[in-house]
């Protein structure tokens, strides 16, 4: 039995995401403004047999894939959206379910912290991350989800909403994490769009 963990359709790569991606992506690397479908399911190896269901059914480029034991996950994106949403379709009609059946997200943990001291923001900015540096004075927002692949959607309409630094995305694993800077007003906007993101995501 395979479960759908995370099943979320992306419209529109914002130029910040978009070039995070493209640095850890193993694929096919995507631009700003390509739709995305980031696919995770349980067990792990299942996201093969999906992955190859996918690619053959549209023109959709595969960007990403991680298998693990427990889950595996797919993110595949093409400039056109059709494309994007059709391979999702043949993808959910595999697995004989639809796009409601995906597990509920939770938010884990979100937290703002004001005015960055030197000695946080330089520890931050050392650790295995692949965005931009926060800079000391910055406001910080972090936000954990579960499943983890929702916390990309989150980032995206955060950066939508608001001029602010994408530091990190941690979308694979068991749980989601998403870092983000910039002055306070931004960031208290910014976290109040990834939020209502998450909670969107719930209602469907």
């Amino acid at each position: 039995m395979i479960e759908l963990r995370t099943y979320v359709f992306i419209d529109s790569l914002q130029p910040q995401l978009a070039e995070y991606l493209g640095t850890v992506s193993q694929g096919f690397l995507p631009v700003p403004g390509d739709a995305c479908l980031w696919i995770e399911v349980a067990p792990g190896m299942a996201v093969h047999r999906l992955t190859d269901i996918a690619l053959k059914a549209t023109r959709v480029h595969l960007g990403q894939q991680v298998v693990e034991r427990a889950f595996g996950s797919m993110v595949i994106h093409h400039r056109d959206q059709s494309d994007v949403m059709d391979a999702g379709r043949a993808v959910l009609n595999a697995l004989d379910t639809t796009e409601g059946a995906r597990k509920t997200c939770r938010i884990a943990w979100k937290e703002t912290i004001r005015s960055i001291t030197p000695d946080h923001a330089v520890l931050i900015n050392r650790q295995d991350r692949r965005g931009s540096m926060i800079l000391p004075g910055q406001s910080m927002f972090f936000l954990e989800t579960e499943p983890a692949g929702y916390v990309v959607y989150a980032a995206n309409e955060a950066e939508k909403a608001s001029n602010v630094t994408l530091i990190d995305v941690r979308a694979v694993g068991a749980f989601g994490r998403l870092t983000l800077a910039g002055r306070e007003a931004d960031i208290d906007a910014a976290g109040k769009a990834a939020v209502a993101a998450i909670h969107n995501l719930s209602r469907v």
